[in-house]
């Protein structure tokens, strides 16, 4: 629970370091490393609240991310990016290429809930979200953001491991 909402309060807190500039953050994409983490340290049900809560909370609190239909749609997306970290993880063998393949499923799945929130949602509004909408949003535009979670996260869950600083199950 503990490492849950230490994921939580970083879901709210790393934005601010790229805040300044709009497209570093949507670039890098920094409320999603606590999300996708959340699922190897607290498992994939408090990952999965903490993903859905936290960009719409966030939205609220601070109007970053736009509420709608940006914060409803990432809602989904860092719920399903921390579930199926943390399923993944728990069902896969605890091997350093395993703590990459959960995170890479995760990754594309937490991707295509975002994809089928955004086709909802601004179906809803009236608008379209093609597949060259979901293509730019998804895989263009996260590059940085996909290579920053490749590189910290495997590192960042097995030097947790090597320290025995993951919460006993």
């Amino acid at each position: 629970m503990m490492s849950a909402a230490v994921c939580l309060v970083l879901c709210y807190v790393l934005p601010f370091l790229t805040g300044q500039i709009p497209q570093i953050g949507a670039a890098l994409s920094p409320m999603h490393l606590p999300a996708l983490l959340c699922g190897f340290v607290a498992g994939p049900w408090y990952a999965l609240a903490v993903g859905l809560i936290a960009p719409i909370t966030r939205s609220l609190m601070f109007g970053m991310p736009n509420l709608y239909p940006t914060a409803v749609a990432m809602s989904f997306e860092l719920a399903a990016y921390g579930f199926f970290s943390g399923l993944l993880y728990a069902k896969l063998p605890k091997k350093p290429q395993y703590v990459y393949i959960s995170l890479v499923g995760a990754m594309i799945l937490g991707r295509v809930v975002w994809g089928v929130a955004q086709a909802v949602l601004l179906g809803l509004g009236g608008s379209s979200f093609g597949m060259s909408a979901f293509v730019a949003g998804a895989i263009t535009g996260a590059v940085p953001g996909m290579i920053a979670q490749i590189v910290l996260i495997p590192a960042i869950v097995m030097a947790l491991d090597r320290a025995k600083l993951f919460p006993k199950k």
